[in-house]
C-alpha cells in the first residue's frame, strides 16, 4: 500500500461552535473550513497544525455513527486517517491481507476526497480510514 501521510485525526464532538473555543482560542489553531457531509450525517471542521489536519465531527442526527460513538464512549478521538495513492488497491490489498473493511468501495468524505474505513477489529482497535484526493 502507498502511504503517503497522515490526513488527519477525527475527534467527535458535541458541538463543533463550543469545542473550536478550545482549538482556536487556547492552542491557536484556524479553522479553515466547516462542511455538511449529509449522506454520513456529520458536519465537519477543519483545523491544521504543520500538515496535519485535525477534523471535528459533530453529529446532525441522533442515529448518526457520531451520535452513536459519543454515547458509547463520549467525545474524543474516533478515527485516524492516511492519504494513499491508489485507494482502490489498497482496498484490495487490505482485503488480501485480511482486513475486514467497512467500505468495500470507496465514498465520497469532506474535502472531496474518496474515502474507506477499516474495522478497528482488524487495526488492532482503532478506527482507520484511508483517503485519496482525487
Amino acid at each position: 500500500m502507498d502511504l503517503k501521510n497522515i490526513e488527519h485525526i477525527g475527534i467527535a464532538v458535541n458541538n463543533i461552535d463550543e469545542s473550536l473555543k478550545y482549538y482556536e482560542g487556547v492552542l491557536g489553531l484556524k479553522c479553515y473550513a466547516i462542511e455538511e457531509v449529509a449522506e454520513q450525517k456529520v458536519k465537519t471542521a477543519f483545523l491544521k497544525i504543520g500538515e496535519t489536519k485535525i477534523e471535528l465531527l459533530e453529529a446532525t442526527s441522533d442515529d448518526s455513527p457520531i451520535a452513536k460513538f459519543i454515547e458509547k464512549r463520549g467525545q474524543g478521538i474516533h478515527h485516524i486517517a492516511f492519504a494513499v495513492n491508489g485507494i482502490e488497491s489498497a482496498l484490495s490489498e487490505l482485503k488480501v491481507n485480511e482486513i475486514q473493511l467497512i467500505d468495500e468501495k470507496p465514498r465520497k468524505g469532506a474535502e472531496g476526497l474518496d474515502i474507506a474505513f477499516l474495522h478497528p477489529k482488524s487495526t488492532g482497535g482503532v478506527l482507520t480510514e484511508i483517503c485519496e484526493k482525487k
